[in-house]
């Protein structure tokens, strides 16, 4: 059956009955939302995620873990990312074997009319299809708003204009450039215009995100070509130094639930807010390459860093670029 994006609602009925879902298109915000509200937040610690190729290189892993289950087990939820026809007939096993217990959510991204995976969805009884498209502004619009409202920070309407052109009609590239308003906006009372346009420029080479996922990776030429390629300024360099402290408190964390469940994967897969799937092996690589006390001082020194910064402006590029290549040199632990 077909279900249209503002119909959504609906799958809190649907879900006592319907045991599988494909959801497509090209607004993954949009989609990675929804999943999350609801299917996640009902199936915490019983979700399990799986990228289509990792599936299509061990099937047999997978219907071991479709298939086989304990007396006791409850009913679970499994995610499959990057989906494509490849998998419609693995998905089509499954459904002729009526498999209870288990939901199943596939994301796709754009699907032809004609696609047999998604005629699959839309014919059948038993499943459920729902397109994801680009978000209209009216909608961003209200995601901005909103998001400065809860801050109590006064945004004009050329900044909020900004913003919505450069999410391209998906809330998934607007959360990215919010996310680096937040950290930038975090002791401040108002932004203005040239601030957000700098922002969000600083996308368009390299990502903050990669500056820093190459550092705690210890990808110490990849960190240095990164630092070679872009012209940084003091705004930009606040905003590293707090997403650098974001994610390394985040590691920090994921490192600790790590050693004690002694189940990285798994740990990797149920945190919250939800690790991106093609994140989670970088994050699997910082995890092994820094221990608990490393990433516990490197804490603190990312907060002495950005006072240091703050202090000495016109020092601000050197100051942060020793502090990241520093950081990037591989150590025994």
């Amino acid at each position: 059956m077909i279900l249209k994006s503002f119909e959504l609602d609906k799958i809190d009925i649907l879900i006592k009955d319907k045991n599988f879902f494909l959801f497509y298109g090209e607004n993954e915000g949009f989609k990675d939302a929804s999943i999350e509200k609801y299917f996640q937040k009902k199936y915490q610690n019983k979700n399990f995620r799986y990228d289509q190729n990792e599936i299509l290189e061990k099937k047999d892993n997978f219907y071991n873990d479709v298939f086989s289950k304990s007396f006791f087990e409850e009913e679970k939820l499994i995610i499959i990312s990057r989906v494509n026809e490849k998998i419609k007939e693995i998905i089509e096993e499954i459904i002729e074997k009526e498999v209870e217990n288990i939901k199943i959510v596939l994301n796709a991204n754009t699907l032809e009319k004609k696609s047999k995976l998604r005629i699959l969805f839309e014919k059948s009884k038993n499943t459920v299809c729902v397109p994801f498209y680009s978000d209209s502004i009216q909608t961003l619009n209200a995601i901005i708003l909103t998001f400065f409202k809860k801050r109590k920070i006064p945004v004009s309407q050329q900044i909020i204009n900004l913003l919505s052109d450069r999410s391209r009609g998906d809330r998934k590239n607007l959360e990215n450039e919010l996310s680096k308003i937040n950290n930038f906006v975090l002791d401040k009372k108002k932004i203005t215009l040239d601030e957000v346009v700098k922002l969000t420029n600083l996308a368009e080479n390299y990502g903050v995100s990669e500056l820093i996922d190459a550092c705690l990776g210890k990808n110490s030429r990849r960190t240095i070509n990164i630092l070679n390629e872009n012209s940084y300024s003091l705004d930009d360099c606040i905003l590293i130094i707090r997403t650098f402290l974001y994610k390394a408190k985040r590691l920090l964390k994921i490192k600790k639930e790590a050693e004690t469940q002694n189940n990285m994967d798994q740990v990797i897969s149920n945190f919250k807010p939800p690790i991106f799937w093609k994140d989670k092996e970088l994050i699997k690589q910082q995890i092994i390459r820094w221990s608990y006390f490393d990433i516990e001082q490197l804490v603190y020194k990312i907060n002495e860093v950005e006072l240091l910064i703050k202090k000495n402006p016109l020092s601000s590029v050197n100051i942060l670029s020793d502090f990241i290549i520093s950081n990037t040199v591989e150590t025994n632990n």
